[in-house]
């Protein structure tokens, strides 16, 4: 498992004295309130303030203190160590943890790795891109086994989806 948790992505500047425009990658933009240091390449950054906005955060970090070096942490990860992130309920999982996985139907027939995870609203669904391209619904009666010590998911075969 990732020693690190992406929380967000810079996708801008703001204001003129270097504060980061970020995307919330987490399901709970207040999380950003508690945050006293991230990570960005792997340096830890003390966080200076935070604002929220409706589906955005601003943050102040020592530092960076114009918008010249603000411009170079566009696109970069806000991140947080393993320890530090959110605590999840049972049966829900990081994202990170769960691309990468391999997906097998309870016949032992592999399906493909996981390549991302896309939120719809409803439920999450896991996408395998190579070879046969499959979208699996993260549903409790579809997904019947994730066990990330191994990397293996395991779910209903295909064709009992209905």
């Amino acid at each position: 498992m990732k020693q690190f948790i992406a929380v967000g992505q810079i996708i801008n500047v703001h204001g003129l004295h270097g504060e980061l425009k970020v995307y919330p990658l987490t399901d709970d933009i207040r999380r950003f309130r508690k945050l006293e240091h991230v990570f960005i390449d792997g340096t830890e950054k003390k966080v200076v303030w935070c604002k929220l906005q409706a589906d955005k955060v601003i943050l102040k970090i020592e530092g960076i203190d114009s918008i010249e070096e603000a411009r170079k942490f566009m696109e970069k990860y806000i991140e947080v160590k393993r320890e530090d992130a959110v605590t999840l309920p049972e049966g829900s999982f990081f994202i990170a943890d769960l691309i990468g996985c391999a997906v097998y139907d309870t016949n032992g027939k592999n399906l493909g790795v996981i390549a991302d995870v896309i939120k719809t609203g409803s439920n999450d669904v896991y996408w395998i891109k190579e070879g046969n391209e499959l979208l699996i619904p993260a549903l409790k009666d579809i997904v019947l086994e994730v066990d990330l010590s191994s990397s293996k998911i395991t779910i209903k075969p295909v064709e009992l989806w209905q």
